[in-house]
């Protein structure tokens, strides 16, 4: 009986894998105008996709006759086209907000989905609007979809009387294949109708397949194509304007280049020569007044696109590249700095990432930094030196990731930070896997990291966590633990807090797979977590939680959550001591989300949040509140309001030597206090036409914490009061940031970028707690910073060049 059931498994398990439509693509020798009309006569008798199901919210639903989607596909020696005619009955009901690439708001989507080398294991996926914005991705199981990536290619989409209208053509530059003569490439198209918020595709994806990328289907009828020489040049020139109060206004030039090369059908090298980020987006600063430094998110389009091998294992931190100097130079008694820098410059980077037919991908990524001074001053004779605070510093990353069964990889990581001379050198070392069974239904995972530091002392820890889920059907549950010692340190090139613990997790959870007559979505989880030290075995954390996560019907989204504390806690890292901990009470926390449906003009956004502490007078409360208006189609404004309270929060301001005496430890002090942030944050976008678009951000951030009482730590872990320091240590920090810019994609991959920016900040002892007063004060009597920059970019495609040279011969 054994026997019978594990081969009916195994059969309905290889049925489901396949269940994959075939079409067949067209050659064509003569050319294709891509305009929306699809008036060649190559269109004319090519085969159809058509049949849609949804893919979300109910799975497998055939899509409406009504709403049916005809797609063809033709070839020729250098590109593929796409041509989709979307019925729809109410095409004056068809949404079509013009945003940016990448980005499509609220407008409906025709995407492809196309593995040219049809080994389920990543596709590249290319989407328009009907809005004709258009955007592009890789997208894999493991990492889902990476909006970073950016290729070349020409669309046009057209409303009319029947639906809407796509016509696209790939270049197989932006492709990866082989060069085999008869090519079978996997293929998915995608639809999405959003004034429903329905979403079909050409091939099934089956949601209780814990898969995407393997569930496309086949295009067949490719035949003596090549890849072609992959080499494309992306130089820049861009101008700043530079003026503040008090300083010298400045202007200064920058060029560089981009260069991308494809080595072969699967690998790439990308390089920048004298990058230039000048027109990043912001970093939202806050008063950081925890342990840890504060995490940004990457801004930097050459360390965000394509990134997904480099992201395994969790170890690489790109904001460490061209980050803080790393070094604090050494000041005698009557010495101060005078002159030093946030960043260091970046000298170049490149990087090689792909993956080979057999699956094994390789990444390597390398960036140089400069050597950087800090200008110091003797206060009495005013004499000036400088000392180094960055050496000359080479950053590398190398990622051999083997993919196995389409659907299971084991990675090998290694990052290394080399400094010149006698400074600290790092090097980690990772070993990652994630299994999956054939069918998709478990999940093995987990990683070992070793880190070394060569530095005054050598320090070596070891990271290690394992994961087991299920990962089908609507039950599903996971467990797992971590390991890491206290010397563990992957910072040099990675970014990790917490280190001496042991932990251990479980969650179960219930979801619906299709819609009922309540909820599009529906999935409840139950969340375990135990953490301890790991020398004394103390309770560093320990929580059970609760929550729920629904969308309705109408496409409203609706979640809360409960969170426990039962136990008293030990927190090692707040004192900023080794061996000294403070107690933490018991805790209750709870959240709650609401996002209504975008499709509407009007939406809001609320998260309220709410911690009750077992500890008289001590809670934490705070909203963020975020309305958004869609006036039309081009014109879109958002705004968000937070504020956060903490009453008689807890926390670390000093140590102090009070005694000098060398044996007796440092006292460390504690403060009784109310921690208070405000933030107002604006954003709006004029969309010109869907090349032309212009940005407005603007962030406000408020906060401080005032000390009511000083305390003193004590060696249990509790706190008593200490009212021999006298020191003020309140704490204010108050910052403004305002972006408007202008962004025109001139040519295919080619655009002008202009900016305007100013901003502001500053750190406090003294508090102002009039709201009108702080921020007046900030844009009158701070200086800002102004800045004006324009950055013009153009793709230069060698194979286009080429072509060109030979017509003209």
């Amino acid at each position: 009986m054994k026997e019978i059931f594990f081969l009916s498994f195994l059969l309905s398990t290889s049925f489901v894998f396949s269940q994959k439509k075939t079409l067949q693509a067209q050659p064509i020798s003569q050319s294709i105008v891509v305009d929306g009309k699809l008036d060649e006569a190559a269109w004319e008798n090519t085969p159809l996709a058509t049949d849609f199901v949804m893919f979300e919210p109910d799975n497998g639903k055939p899509i409406p006759n009504t709403k049916r989607s005809e797609i063809k596909v033709l070839y020729n020696n250098d590109a593929l086209y796409i041509g989709a005619m979307l019925y729809d009955d109410e095409p004056d009901k068809i949404l079509k907000e013009i945003s940016q690439r990448d980005n499509f708001g609220t407008a409906d989507i025709f995407g492809v989905f196309i593995n040219g080398f049809n080994d389920g294991q990543q596709n590249f996926e290319f989407f328009v609007s009907a809005s004709d914005v258009q955007g592009d991705c890789i997208m894999t199981d493991a990492n889902g979809e990476d909006f970073t990536w950016d290729a070349v290619w020409i669309s046009k989409a057209r409303l009319s009387d029947k639906g809407w209208i796509v016509e696209i053509k790939i270049p197989y530059a932006a492709l990866r294949f082989s060069a085999e003569n008869k090519q079978t490439w996997g293929i998915n198209f995608f639809r999405e109708i959003k004034r429903e918020r329905k979403k079909y595709t050409w091939n099934l994806i089956d949601t209780k397949i814990g898969t995407f990328t393997q569930q496309n289907g086949n295009l067949e009828g490719i035949e003596n194509i090549k890849p072609p020489t992959r080499l494309f040049f992306m130089p820049y020139a861009s101008y700043y304007l530079n003026a503040g109060e008090g300083q010298k206004t400045y202007g200064t030039m920058k060029g560089g280049m981009d260069i991308k090369y494809g080595i072969n059908d699967a690998f790439t090298l990308d390089a920048i020569l004298i990058p230039d980020f000048g027109q990043t987006k912001y970093d939202d600063q806050i008063l950081n007044l925890g342990p840890f430094e504060q995490q940004f998110n990457e801004n930097r389009a050459f360390f965000t696109e394509g990134t997904d091998l480099f992201n395994k294992g969790n170890m690489f931190y790109s904001r460490r590249i061209g980050g803080a100097p790393s070094i604090d130079p050494d000041l005698n008694d009557d010495e101060k700095i005078i002159e030093n820098v946030q960043n260091v410059n970046l000298i170049n980077a490149l990087k090689v990432s792909g993956r080979t037919k057999n699956g094994l991908g390789i990444g390597i990524l390398n960036a140089v930094t400069e050597k950087t001074f800090a200008v110091i001053q003797d206060t009495i004779s005013g004499a000036t030196r400088r000392e180094v605070v960055e050496p000359l510093t080479n950053y590398n990353v190398l990622v051999l990731d083997q993919r196995f069964r389409k659907n299971s990889s084991v990675t090998l990581i290694n990052t290394n930070v080399s400094r010149n001379t006698h400074y600290r050198d790092a090097n980690v070392t990772g070993l990652a896997w994630d299994l999956n069974t054939k069918a998709n239904t478990y999940n093995l995972s987990g990683n070992v990291k070793y880190s070394l530091i060569n530095a005054e002392e050598d320090k070596k820890g070891i990271y290690s966590t394992i994961g087991f889920a299920e990962t089908s059907g609507n039950y599903r549950y996971s467990f797992g633990s971590d390991f890491v010692s206290k010397d563990f340190d992957p910072n040099d090139l990675g970014i990790n807090f917490y280190t001496n613990y042991y932990n251990f997790y479980g969650n179960a959870n219930y979801r619906i797979l299709n819609p009922t007559k309540l909820f599009n979505s529906f999935k409840i989880n139950l969340n375990l977590y135990s953490e301890f030290n790991k020398e004394s075995g103390k309770v560093q954390d320990n929580s059970i939680n609760a929550n729920v996560n629904l969308t309705t019907v109408k496409n409203n989204y609706y979640g809360t959550g409960i969170t426990f504390y039962p136990l008293e806690s030990y927190d090692y890292y707040e004192p900023r001591a080794d061996n000294r901990y403070v107690a933490l009470p018991q805790r209750i926390e709870w959240w709650g989300s609401i996002s209504t449906n975008y499709n509407y003009k009007f939406a809001l956004d609320l998260n309220p949040t709410l911690l009750l502490f077992n500890q008289s007078g001590r809670l934490n409360y705070g909203i963020d509140i975020g309305p958004r208006y869609r006036f039309n189609d081009k014109l879109l404004l958002t705004y968000t309001f937070s504020y956060l309270r903490k009453d008689n929060n807890k926390g670390y301001i000093d140590s102090v030597d009070e005694d000098d005496n060398e044996s007796t430890p440092e006292t460390i002090v504690f403060a009784n206090r109310n921690v208070i942030t405000y933030a107002n944050t604006l954003g709006g976008k004029y969309a010109i036409n869907s090349a032309m678009t212009l940005n407005l951000a603007v962030r406000q951030y408020w906060s401080y914490a005032e000390n009511k009482d000083i305390l003193e730590l004590e060696q249990d872990g509790t706190l008593s009061p200490h009212p021999q320091y006298t020191e003020n240590k309140n704490s204010s920090f108050y910052s403004w940031n305002a972006d408007l810019s202008y962004s025109w994609w001139f040519a295919p991959g080619s655009q002008v970028s202009v900016l305007y920016r100013n901003s502001a900040a500053n750190f406090e002892r003294t508090i102002d707690k009039e709201f009108k007063s702080n921020v007046a004060d900030l844009l009158t009597n701070t200086a800002l910073k102004h800045v004006f920059s324009v950055s013009v970019k153009y793709f230069i495609d060698y194979n286009a060049i080429k072509n060109k040279i030979r017509k003209r011969a």
